[in-house]
């Protein structure tokens, strides 16, 4: 069994340094909801020192809170917002970029609305075709995605809630964020050996994840990913980022 471990990064946050020690793949916010040159080009050398994937983490332009309040934007502006976030980031990581996830309001929004990931997919497809799209798993961003060619990595929560139809919980919900360590190395060991999650009222949803992702901007994140981290390598899952379209993997 193989899956990624994904993490939010260069968010501004203590704990990254040590967070890369239990990852695979890191999201560098790249100048939206956080994040500037310095801090861009601090959390790419650690993920390079650590061998993590690099892949930028594109938020609405509001930095005061923290690209999670939704921001009126057309389709059109919000693919625009997508590729220069993008393309920040990739000045300096050059062709080592790896992937692309969206942040907080931007990911909810693209995951929920067909019309607006429609529009962030086309124009990943023509700017940044190479790159794995995370989306959220069962969501129609990451359907569209595939039948553009794009490489996909499915992706499931574990410090996060999820409503009866497979979508993440609002923040302000009841149940919507866990800080327990050994409840989200449980549900990552349940994702993994059983694509199955429960929902906050109780139901088993069925989830196939290719990237389990660890918010690092949480209460403990640090907690949470070595527990986790603990639970896989002990169950003998071999945590490791997606390939890249045209790349081979070790099981290939």
């Amino acid at each position: 069994m193989t899956i990624d471990l994904n993490c939010d990064l260069g968010e501004g946050g203590p704990h990254d340094a040590v967070l890369m020690q239990f990852v695979s793949s890191a999201n560098i916010a790249c100048g939206g909801h956080a994040g500037d040159e310095e801090t861009m080009a601090a959390a790419v050398d650690l993920a390079r020192r650590h061998g993590v994937a690099i892949g930028a983490h594109p938020g609405y332009l509001d930095p005061v809170h923290f690209g999670r309040r939704e921001v009126a934007l057309s389709s059109e502006e919000t693919a625009e917002l997508v590729l220069r976030q993008v393309a920040l980031l990739a000045r300096i990581t050059g062709p080592s970029l790896h992937h692309v996830k969206l942040h907080g309001a931007l990911y909810a929004s693209v995951s929920r609305d067909v019309e607006r990931a429609g529009a962030v997919v086309a124009a990943l497809a023509d700017r940044w075709p190479r790159l794995v799209v995370y989306a959220l798993a069962g969501s129609g961003f990451a359907s569209l995605a595939r039948n553009a060619g794009l490489a996909v990595a499915a992706e499931a929560f574990l410090d996060r809630g999820y409503a009866g139809d497979g979508s993440l919980l609002p923040r302000s919900a009841p149940g919507a964020v866990t800080c327990d360590p050994r409840v989200a190395a449980a549900r990552a060991l349940r994702f993994v050996q059983a694509g199955l999650v429960t929902s906050a009222a109780g139901a088993d949803l069925a989830i196939r994840a290719d990237t389990l992702c660890i918010h690092g901007d949480g209460a403990d994140p640090v907690s949470i990913a070595s527990a986790v981290r603990n639970a896989l390598d002990k169950a003998g899952v071999i945590v490791r980022a997606p390939a890249a379209r045209g790349e081979r993997t070790d099981a290939n």
